[in-house]
């Protein structure tokens, strides 16, 4: 642990007002730690949780362990001069819209705003503005015309870090380094590239080859791939159709795209932490608590979840189109030690208002903890990128035992009265695991979930399915069968979550799907979201350009009307509309329903 840690803790635990760990938010608690200026300051979209999973308090105690001196002002008021209110940092600021995208935040699929927000003290969403990063880096621009340099990080950057098509805009928008003019951006989790930046920054070393990093530069470095310029890519879909393939499959690359008569300079990906080095970011001091400066404004919905959830591990080798994981968290899955999350739940059984509930242990896939690959540093990431479909790749080194070993040790460690599985499993994994992923479904189903389970098939129709890069809904039906024999009666159910118009779906599809929920799972879908295009995923561009990835031309559901149409199909219930239901029904592909048919009799026998 730093001095400057040590000194952290010693100062704030003889402060009544501040608890041990937070990191200064005011002068007063610098000053309390001998500074009049903080290295960094980082400012946030999200409310100050002092959590593991909330990304400016991990990297701002990250750089803390490491020996700077760390400040933090959460969601200031763009009205007022409160983001000034530490003056300017020694080395950088550090900017982030949050744990999502602001407007992905703000605004929901049909372009109405959200009036709620989950991370914003009181719950009313009047704190975070749209384009947080660009808005943030300009108020400190108007405060301090001098100022040291401003590097955004986070999800929205990350994901806005070349040339992007933007829902909001329904258009394509500059790399958000332009449009925000900071200096530099960071992508990706962020520990080893935030450290990288500030040491060399302390040091007046070179930064512009830190891997992780994208900045602006008027020379073209040697040896980089060029992608397709913003101003050809917005002329000319086709072009940008090109740049984003290159963009995704060229990760391990320096990039550069032109912007004007500008560059940007994309360096290769940083390297995933190693499993010492992320059990190292979890085994911090979390207070897993509001900021004492915050908490007057009210509580934090989100609180109620991540206070007591434990993170397993990072990345994912799913790699579906309308998710965003692979261009932030990465395509490799890194998990920490068992030892490392079983310290962390006895430091959560020890809080005084845990009553003995730990609500979820997993990360974007519950059951991708311990999962690796037989090529990984070999060759790098594979060309195709497709590790789970249409069937589990066979260099994927996977089973569930690593994880039911893990969940028995949570549960036997005293003050633990359960354990949940609550962040989403693959099913087509547990299918896939013929040696544990029975014994592992069973085991969730026994001590690991109360009274239902959740799994986000999003669709039913195959060539849906392949564009969501989704498995073929055979896999849904293999679960299912496997989920009616591991219950052995218990009154536990399945919850299902889909997607309405994403790319390639219509009406028609849609009515494929309401007939698969109605005569198949029997169910009302509640959980049905309408498609948002989220920057820089391979569902954005299909939208944006209407090609499959493939590059052929595809069908896309641009009309809110027609997309809402879509939704209300499917959550339509089962009996006051049913007439008019059954009449839709009637047109339904008897070639598919035949299909069908045949798929649960081959379930069934399997």
């Amino acid at each position: 642990m730093s001095l400057y840690f040590t000194t952290l803790r010693s100062s704030f635990s003889q402060n009544a007002i501040i608890a041990p760990m937070f990191l200064p938010t005011e002068k007063s608690q610098l000053q309390k730690l001998g500074h009049s200026q903080a290295d960094i300051i980082l400012i946030s979209g999200d409310a100050y949780i002092d959590s593991p999973f909330m990304g400016t308090a991990v990297i701002g105690n990250y750089l803390t362990l490491k020996g700077f001196v760390v400040a933090i002002i959460a969601q200031p008021d763009i009205n007022t001069d409160e983001i000034a209110r530490l003056g300017e940092p020694k080395l950088f600021w550090g900017i982030s819209a949050g744990a999502m995208d602001s407007f992905v935040s703000n605004w929901t699929a049909l372009n109405k705003f959200r009036n709620e927000d989950d991370l914003t003290p009181g719950g009313i969403n009047n704190r975070r503005p749209d384009r947080a990063s660009m808005v943030y880096t300009n108020i400190i621009r108007r405060h301090f015309k001098n100022t040291k340099p401003i590097v955004l990080g986070g999800v929205e950057a990350s994901l806005r870090r070349i040339a992007h098509y933007d829902f909001k805009d329904d258009a394509l928008r500059r790399s958000i380094l332009f449009d925000a003019k900071a200096d530099m951006l960071i992508y990706g989790m962020g520990e080893k590239t935030s450290l990288e930046l500030a040491t060399a920054l302390k040091n007046d070393a070179p930064y512009q080859d830190i891997p992780g990093l994208c900045y602006i530069s008027r020379e073209k470095p040697a040896d980089a791939l060029e992608i397709n310029s913003f101003e050809d890519c917005a002329a000319d879909k086709n072009k940008f159709f090109s740049a984003f393939k290159a963009f995704s499959e060229n990760q391990d690359r320096v990039l550069i795209q032109k912007h004007n008569d500008r560059f940007l300079i994309h360096n290769p990906a940083q390297e995933p932490l190693n499993q010492a080095e992320l059990d190292e970011v979890y085994d911090m001091p979390f207070e897993r608590e509001l900021h004492p400066f915050y908490r007057p404004m009210g509580d934090v919905k989100a609180q109620e979840t991540i206070k007591f959830s434990i993170v397993s591990h990072r990345g994912c080798f799913g790699d579906c189109a309308f998710c965003s994981i692979a261009f932030h968290q990465g395509r490799q899955v890194v998990s920490r030690s068992p030892r490392s999350i079983l310290d962390e739940i006895k430091k959560i059984a020890s809080l005084k208002d845990f009553k003995g509930y730990i609500l979820d242990i997993g990360g974007p896939t519950a059951n991708m903890f311990a999962v690796s690959c037989k090529t990984k540093g070999l060759a790098g990431s594979c060309s195709d990128r497709n590790c789970l479909i249409p069937t589990v790749c066979p260099n994927l080194i996977f089973g569930h035992d690593k994880q039911m070993n893990l969940l028995k040790e949570a549960s036997g460690i005293q003050g633990i009265k359960k354990v949940f599985v609550a962040s989403g499993i693959r099913h087509d994994m547990v299918c896939a695991d013929s040696q544990g992923g029975f014994k592992y479904l069973k085991a969730l189903i026994d001590n690991h979930i109360s009274g239902q389970m959740k799994i986000a098939p999003e669709h039913c129709d195959d060539k849906v399915l392949a564009l969501m890069k989704k498995p073929p809904n055979q896999a849904l039906i293999r679960f299912i069968d496997m989920f009616e024999k591991a219950k052995e009666g218990k009154n536990i159910f399945l919850t299902y979550y889909f997607i309405a118009a994403f790319p390639g779906c219509g009406l028609k599809e849609s009515q494929n799907l309401k007939n698969f929920t109605d005569k198949f799972l029997k169910i009302n879908p509640k959980q049905v979201q309408i498609f948002m295009p989220s920057p820089s995923s391979n569902a954005a561009l299909m939208y944006y350009v209407q090609k499959d990835l493939d590059g052929a031309d595809l069908f896309v559901e641009k009309d809110r009307n027609n997309k809402q149409k879509q939704k209300n199909i499917l959550i339509q219930e089962r009996g006051g509309g049913q007439r008019r239901a059954a009449k839709r029904r009637s047109s339904w592909d008897r070639g598919a329903a035949a299909k069908l048919r045949r798929s649960m009799r081959t379930a069934k026998r399997r």
